[in-house]
Order: C-alpha cells, then structure tokens, then sequence
C-alpha cells in the first residue's frame, strides 16, 4: 500500500512547480572562493525538512526536484537493534515519529555523552519494528497536515533506491553511543557502501573518522564541529581548542562542518558581527567548510532583513571567502543563491518588467515615510517610491501610512492623548488634530505586522527618522535618476472635506509647485480607493490614476471593470485575490489578474513582506519563490513591497533569461501541495470572496470643504517639548537622518 501511495505522491510533488527541467542549473562563471573554485554544494537536510517530516521518502523527493542538479542528500544514520541503519534525526524516536503499532515499550535511560537520556531509541527496535513506525513533522512551527500519509522509516539503501540522490552525505552523530551497545557503525557503513555511492561521512568523534579512514577513501571524511564549548570524546579537547588546530584535522579529514555562527557570529540583539577567519584558515589547509544550521522559517539576524536568500549570498558571495556547501532545511533558497543571485554585481540588468513599489518606503528595515526608509528604498533599487499622503490640521500634507498616528509613531506615549477621538475611520489620535509642528515633535515607529509571531523588524533602528512634507517627498524625488516614478495615495478625501481640509487640492498644489506638471521623466501614480477622487484627476493625463481594491475578491464583472476603466489607468488588489489560500495552503488562483489585463488594465499586487509567516506554505518560506510565482504565474504587472531589495534583486537573476527555467525558478502551481494533504487533515474550506461589482466602485461626488476655523493646537494639547531644548523644527530632515542611515549600513 505504502510503494503505490509512495507513487502518487512523487507524481504530486511532480505538479508542485512547473517544473521544465528538474536539471538545468548553471552556475555562474565566476570564479568561487570555494577551495575547488567550483560552486558551494547544496545540502538538504533529511530532504525537505522544512515542509514535510525529516527523511522522508516525499521531503527527499521534493529536495531533488526543486534544488540544483549537484544536491547532496543528507541523511542522519542511527542503528536498529539488529544492526540496521536507519535515516532519521536523532537517537531517540519519540519526537518525529507516531507510534501507530503499539510498537513501543517502556521508556528507557542511556548514559549519552555522559548525560541520562529518556526515550525510546532505534537501538531497542529491529528494523521489522518499526515497519509500523511512521514519521511526522517534529517541528511545532512547521505543517502537520502531512503526517497522515503515513511516511515510513527509510535505511539508507531504501532511501537510496528511491530517491536516487545526486550526492549522498551520511552523517555519524553517535558512534561511540552505540559501541556501548554493541553495535558497529563502521561495519554498517562498509556493507552499505557495497550498494550505495557515499560521497560524504561527517561525526563529531575524531576516533570514528580515524578508524574508516583506509576503507572511505573515495568518500570525504568531514569533522562536525559542535558548540565550543562542547568536548570531542575522543581527543577530550573542546571544539573551540580544536578550531585553533585545523592542521591536525586536515591529517584525518578533507573538510568540517560547523555552525554558521562560528562564520558569522551574532550578537545577543541578533545583530551580525564581523566575520570570523575561520573559511580562509580552513582553506589555507586544505580543508573545504561547511555552514550548518539554515533554515527559512526562523528568527535571522536583522541585517538580513528576513530574506533567506540574502543570508547564503553573506556565506557564498561576500568577495572575500565562500563556504564550500551549506546544510539547509530549505534546500530551494541556496539553490536559487548559488545560482541564479550570486556574482550578479552592482549594475545586472533586469530580466523581466515588473514595477517595484515600496510601501512607505523600506518599511520593512526603518519606521515607513520616514528619511531612512526612503533612502534605504532607494539604494535597494526601487522603481516606484510611494508616500501615503496624510493631512495636518493646518492643512500641510505629509507621508505616513495612516491618518492614525498611533500606529507608526509614539503619539499615544505624548500628551497629545487627550485629542484622541472616535471617527468613521475608527478610534485614534490623528493627524488632522495635530498641526505639523506639533507632529514633527512625534518620534516615528517601524511597522512590526508580525509581532504576535515575535518577528520583529530592525529593533536598533525602530524609532529612528524623520517624516517628509509631500512637498519635501516631492523635492527628494525628482533628482534621483534611479526612480521610474512616484506613487501619491490619497484616502479619507470626503472626511477630510467636512474637516475643512482639500487634501486633493493640497496634492495637486505640491505636485505643480515642485515641477511635477512640467516633467516627463517620472511617472506619477495617483492611487486611491474613492473613484470620485480619481476622476477629479482624470484631466491630468501625465498621470497614471491607479484604483485601490481595499478587499479580497475572486473575480469582477465585465461591466465592472468597463466603469474602472473610465477613472483610473491601473488597479491595486491584494494577494489573495490572485491566490487565495485556507490556513496558508493555496486553493487555487482566481481569474481577477488575466480578466484585468484583458481590459489592458495593469495590476500591482499587494503587500509582499519577507517574513515566512506572511506566505503561504507552498511559497517553502522564501519570498523571492513568493514573487516569482506572483509574476511569472500569475502574471502580475508589479508588486507593492515593505523590502524592496528582495523584489528588484528578482528582477536581475540570471536564472530568468535561460532557455530552460531550472525548478528553483519556476512558479509554484496554486492547490498541488493540498493534494499531498490527506482528507481527514485537510483544512476548513473558505467562503468565497465577493465578485466586483459596479456598485462596489462607485462612489457619490466629493462634498464641498466644509468652512472650519483652523487650530493651531487643539484645545487642552500642548507640545512635548524636545529633548536638550532641541527646535522642534526639523528642516533638513532627509539629510539629517543620513549619519544614521550610513552607520547602519556598517552594521
């Protein structure tokens, strides 16, 4: 039952991607600072172990089919009672595995290194055991909808008949454990190698290597270093002294494995620190290093802003060392790395003609529309900067992501509390309260979507910058030569009216007095969800009037999208009405994006974020895979980003422009990876969207300004005053914030 089950799963995960070629890598050119000068070899940790349970027949398949054609197959051995080796992560069963059979007794005691251990291990099982042993997902953050296919226990021959893997790496973590018991790793090592191809065998015990050297010699023999701190048995030095010795172990190894953060170290605030000269002195002796410890879906260090992709290129392409191969639960993120990102340089042409838009700048990285977040936009190769406009009670527009203070600045720690009211837009203190002045004293907040995930975004620098004046925007803007164009989002236009402030007018004021009527340069995007906004734009034909779907939806009727068409150039939807999803399993794609586009109507999706959690499962916790099948997929026009780094570093990968896509680089297909979900554990279905219609985008005109005395201060609210009787004054704001900017560069 299990090899025809075994079956059709490999044909679903076949449907997956679309895949044209499960080969077709080819790497750059380059010369690598590898110690082969060849690329860095992909590993993949017990296969797929990010998605689906660790050495799985289905996690191996997945690894082969969405990696580089070199992927190396990593498989942890542990021996069964009669001698059998097993793939599976660990000594004891108890955590990735379900007891079906009733197979398991009494919990048993080992001394392991030295240290009482509590479990059920392989070694009281034979194999014949535990053919009713199946394996699950041991991660508690991963998806357990897999479990219920029933994945067996593999040896390394079943795993190696099955999945026929490129490379084989055999990884010893308990020789000496198992010699108390009387069993011989050594011995199972050499009957398996009469059937199966070892390329790789790494333990942490110097003994173990030693004593296989002469019968291994056509595998490489890797020492895996542990945490520093810790001791090799065999010499009875820690891992930390033996790092100082890598001359030593060049006499028994050609290679070590170690943890990525003897590379590059991390403080205690999950800042990187400088790199270590581990990679160069390993080289210097032979030795070829190996990074352990990748996986997509956890906290990284901030300065890779939650991009997996960017983290391997700091360990592959830093122009002064590459590790030769690094051990990853996502083997799909290095592949893409290694070949289609790395060696890419500074002024790499663009593959394909996707907008990027950021979304209130690098909001991902600093406090949205402020200095640095614009700056750091910029620098990150954005095509479209946006500013959000909001209003002051002295009618001065300015950007922020929302009339709501509260949410991106420290408003409610100020004494401008007592302004704080109910409106049609919600609960909060806002902007048109406040006059600028009394604005420009709030500190700005970064944006944190995730915090209840604790995922938390560039904490050094979360109060950091200064917010801009539309007219300030505006100025900054039109010199930069990199920009394509501008985005002005206006909202709250008929609230705004009866409050006695034009924000259209405002707008329109700024944009004529900076020179934006008389330019052709830069493309100027008017976005806003109110249809009687637009059409009051409708006379300035410079600009691209782009109309904001503010709700998820699975298609629109003809008739509707004629009425768009009649007031805006473009539209704005979210990402779930292209792929809508039910517990972050995609259930398919809607036709809202090629129905758009048949009407010539350009589509800019939102809001692509970095963080895993913000993607669905099939997108394997990358958001450059997330983008890819955006673009490539769905077809999108542009995307509308808070990192607007991972989005423009897309659009130069090598890998897009190849006759054949290799799999890494190819799109995913909506609803395969819910197929590989057993009924029982299937998730809820999901009511469907709502169909635009006419009436959804149809708005009443805009009333007149209402006639309101304006305030300078609101009754009762006085402005903090700045620290160091600093002027509340911040004039030069986009330079001002710039030290700060380049120090964080340094980081």
């Amino acid at each position: 039952m299990w090899k025809l089950r075994s079956s059709v799963l490999v044909l679903v995960i076949c449907s997956l991607i679309a895949i044209v070629s499960c080969q077709g890598s080819n790497s750059s050119s380059s010369k690598w600072l590898t110690l082969s000068g060849d690329p860095p070899h992909v590993i993949a940790r017990g296969g797929f172990s990010g998605l689906f349970p660790d050495s799985s027949s289905t996690g191996y398949n997945l690894a082969v089919l969405t990696s580089v054609d070199t992927v190396v197959m990593w498989c942890d051995v542990q021996l069964t009672k009669d001698g059998s080796g097993i793939c599976f992560p660990d000594l004891i069963l108890d955590n990735a595995t379900s007891d079906n059979g009733n197979v398991f007794r009494n919990t048993t005691v080992y001394p392991v290194n030295g240290v009482p251990t509590t479990g059920h291990f392989a070694l009281d099982y034979t194999l014949n055991d535990l053919k009713n042993v199946i394996l699950v997902q041991s991660v508690a953050s991963r998806p357990t909808q897999f479990d219920g296919n029933l994945f067996p226990i593999l040896t390394v021959q079943e795993m190696n008949k099955e999945v026929a893997p490129p490379r084989l790496w055999l990884n010893v973590q308990h020789d000496a454990f198992y010699k108390q018991h009387n069993l011989s790793m050594r011995n199972f090592l050499v009957s398996a190698s009469k059937t199966v191809i070892i390329d790789y065998i790494s333990s942490p015990e110097i003994s173990f290597l030693t004593s296989i050297a002469s019968q291994f010699k056509s595998s490489k023999l890797v020492l895996r270093f542990l945490q520093t701190a810790d001791v090799e048995p065999s010499t009875n030095q820690t891992y930390g002294s033996l790092l100082k010795n890598l001359t030593f172990v060049s006499t028994f190894a050609s290679g070590i494995l170690v943890p990525k953060t003897y590379i590059w170290p991390v403080d205690e605030s999950s800042y990187l620190l400088p790199h270590t000269s581990l990679v160069s002195d390993a080289h210097k002796v032979g030795l070829e290093v190996f990074a352990a410890d990748f996986a997509s879906d956890v906290q990284l260090s901030y300065n890779y802003s939650y991009d997996p992709i960017t983290e391997y290129l700091y360990y592959i392409n830093n122009g002064e060392f590459s590790v030769d191969g690094v051990l990853s639960d996502f083997p799909i993120s290095p592949s893409e790395a290694v070949d289609c990102f790395a060696h890419l340089g500074r002024n790499a042409t663009a593959q394909v003609n996707m907008l990027v838009i950021s979304k209130c700048g690098a909001s991902g990285d600093y406090p949205g529309c402020t200095d640095l977040a614009y700056t750091k936009a910029i620098q990150d190769g954005v095509d479209v900067l946006d500013c959000p406009v909001q209003m002051s009670s002295d009618g001065i527009p300015f950007c922020m992501s929302s009339a709501n203070l509260i949410d991106s600045t420290n408003v409610a720690q100020t004494g401008f509390t007592n302004v704080s009211k109910k409106t049609p837009l919600g609960s909060g203190i806002y902007s048109f309260s406040l006059t600028w002045s009394q604005i420009q004293t709030l500190t700005p907040s970064i944006s944190n979507p995730y915090s209840n995930y604790l995922l938390y975004r560039n904490p050094k620098f979360k109060n950091a910058g200064h917010f801009m004046t539309l007219s300030d925007f505006l100025d900054m803007t039109k010199n930069i030569t990199s920009l394509t164009g501008i985005s002005v989002g206006i909202e709250n236009t008929v609230y705004l009216a009866q409050q006695g402030l034009d924000v259209k007018k405002a707008v329109q004021d700024a944009l004529t007095k900076a020179g934006y009527d008389n330019q052709t340069s830069l493309k100027i995007l008017i976005q806003s969800s109110d249809s009687s906004l637009l059409k009051e734009f409708k006379d300035k034909n410079k600009y691209e009037l782009v109309y904001w779907v503010d709700e998820s939806i699975r298609d629109a009727t003809n008739s509707t999208i004629t009425e768009i068409k009649t007031f805006a150039d473009s539209v704005v939807i979210g990402k779930e009405s292209v792929f809508p999803d039910s517990l972050l399993f995609l259930t398919g794609s809607t036709n809202v994006v090629p129905k758009l586009q048949a009407f010539n109507v350009p589509v800019y999706v939102e809001t692509f974020d970095n963080e895993f959690v913000s993607q669905a499962w099939d997108f394997f916790s990358d958001a450059t895979v997330e983008i890819n099948s955006y673009y490539e997929g769905a077809g999108i026009s542009g995307v509308i980003t808070a990192f607007p780094k991972t989005s423009a570093r897309y659009k130069v990968n090598r890998c897009l422009n190849r006759k054949t896509t290799p799999a890494y680089m190819s799109p995913v297909q909506p609803g395969s990876l819910l197929q590989l979900v057993t009924t029982q554990d299937l998730p809820p279905a999901q009511a469907p969207n709502p169909v635009l219609t006419e009436a959804n985008v149809t708005e009443p005109p805009i009333p007149p300004i209402s006639a309101l005395s304006p305030t300078s201060t609101p009754a009762g609210a006085t402005a903090p005053s700045p620290p160091n009787g600093a002027s509340t004054t911040a004039t030069p704001v986009f330079l001002s914030s710039l030290a700060v900017f380049f120090a964080a560069l340094l980081l």
